[in-house]
């Protein structure tokens, strides 16, 4: 299967995760069997899409544990309904996207108001919803100035540039196996000989390792060593790696990185895109962070893509300034259907009606019963595997005790067994997201929802070591 989000492989001899693989590939075939069986609708669907790359009109979606992805009919707050008609309790939520659920009522009644009573979707006019959505945003996240795009990866990208522009150096930081998107300096990761271009990285421009200086997460050594070149214009981050599973921050990590890009001259990027889990204001709001950059995306429209960067007073004064950069035609930051009038409705809706603050605690509370859980599951059945949560979401991975970076994380993977797990689940009405084993709370998520997704999770394991 193509996973889009990184390439893994099956790690049969990794001695982190003993289990019978004879064992674990005759469940896995017994749960493609049910569900080709189960879901007929959605193979047919499948077969028919010719035209389309993949069968699937995004390749992301090709990722699936089995011969082919469900097919949408219709979804609801925590709820999705399959094209067989399944109702599937969906802890994927759109992979974050749809962290406020699915079409919230407040959300829907804004889009429906801006697109069909008031009209006009893109206009390249302001909104006075734009500047209530950048006023919240400052608020949440502590940095004051915002502008808007249609992805989190677009932010990142505009992002990158203007720290390019105000420092006047070349190359960007990320950590092995970040997760920002498309954004082509990112798909570089450590190796035993150096770095190296991410494996699977499509079409590069050119090869990342001439853009881009990689250190492991937790690694404040590493850090000051690449920093000391420099050569640095910004160090891109999430304040938690969550996509190659979730790796929190050691104690003072977070502190000494602000301390390194500061005495380094280095801009630092808090990517919230995932990280807003942490929060209202995401890792940046709940740690008190000082980033001179904000990115986040995804969540804050309630399904309707937008994204967003925010910058630090100064920073953006003296962007502003600045006559040699073109920033209001086209010198590379900016798009025609970016700040549109849709998405900032959305998103003003999102934010001050949806994604509360009483919100936010509900779904960290679900999430740290859910994680109590699978710790249980875990200890009763003696596994060497580990849960981490970060706010509204949790994940479990293969090793213990948990990784400290991203590279470990990448190497506990093990492909066969989180296609049986997936499978089991879903085929008995319970959706993860297909790229790793990330549950994720929303507003409408019940205790009822955490409940079952443990029982269902605990048989499974059963079923595994019997």
């Amino acid at each position: 299967m193509n996973d889009a989000h990184h390439m893994t492989t099956a790690n049969p001899e990794n001695p982190e995760n003993p289990v019978d693989r004879a064992r674990l590939s005759a469940l896995l075939a017994e749960e493609r069997r049910t569900y080709r069986d189960r879901n007929p609708r959605s193979r047919a669907a499948h077969a028919k899409a010719d035209h389309l790359l993949g069968g699937v009109p995004m390749t992301w979606m090709a990722k699936s544990a089995a011969d082919f992805p469900l097919h949408l009919r219709r979804a609801s707050g925590a709820t999705v309904v399959d094209l067989d008609g399944h109702e599937l309790i969906d802890f994927c939520l759109g992979d974050t996207g749809a962290m406020a659920g699915h079409s919230p009522a407040p959300t829907v009644a804004a889009v429906a108001r801006r697109y069909g009573e008031l009209g006009g979707a893109t206009t390249m006019m302001p909104t006075e919803d734009a500047a209530v959505v950048a006023a919240e945003l400052a608020r949440r996240f502590g940095v004051s100035r915002w502008s808007f795009a249609l992805s989190a990866t677009d932010a990142n990208r505009w992002a990158l540039r203007l720290s390019r522009a105000f420092t006047g150096r070349p190359r960007i930081l990320v950590n092995s196996y970040s997760y920002h998107g498309s954004v082509d300096e990112s798909f570089v990761v450590t190796g035993p000989d150096g770095p190296r271009s991410r494996p699977g990285n499509v079409g590069a421009p050119v090869d990342p390792t001439t853009t881009s200086r990689v250190v492991e997460f937790n690694d404040l050594e590493a850090l000051e060593r690449e920093l000391s070149y420099g050569d640095v214009a910004a160090l891109l981050m999430e304040p938690a790696l969550t996509n190659m599973g979730i790796v929190l921050p050691g104690a003072g990590y977070l502190d000494g990185v602000r301390e390194l890009t500061r005495r380094a001259g280095v801009l630092l990027i808090n990517d919230e895109t995932h990280t807003v889990s942490a929060g209202p204001g995401g890792c940046t709001g709940a740690w008190g962070l000082e980033p001179d950059i904000v990115t986040v995306g995804k969540a804050i429209g309630g399904g309707i893509p937008i994204g967003a960067y925010g910058l630090s007073e100064p920073l953006a004064a003296e962007l502003w300034a600045r006559a040699d950069l073109d920033l209001v035609d086209t010198g590379g930051v900016g798009g025609t259907l970016a700040g549109n009038a849709l998405s900032l409705a959305a998103a003003r809706a999102t934010l001050t009606e949806v994604l509360t603050p009483d919100a936010h605690a509900h779904m960290s509370a679900l999430a740290t019963r859910y994680t109590a859980g699978v710790e249980r599951i875990i200890h009763t059945h003696g596994l060497p595997w580990s849960v981490t949560r970060l706010g509204a979401r949790a994940e479990y991975r293969f090793m213990a005790p948990a990784p400290l970076n991203g590279t470990a994380s990448q190497r506990a993977t093990d492909t066969e067994l989180e296609d049986y797990l997936h499978l089991f689940l879903l085929n008995r009405g319970v959706l993860l997201t297909p790229f790793h084993n990330m549950a994720l709370m929303c507003p409408q998520t019940s205790e009822a929802d955490v409940r079952t997704h443990l029982t269902l999770l605990d048989t499974a394991v059963r079923a595994l070591v019997a």
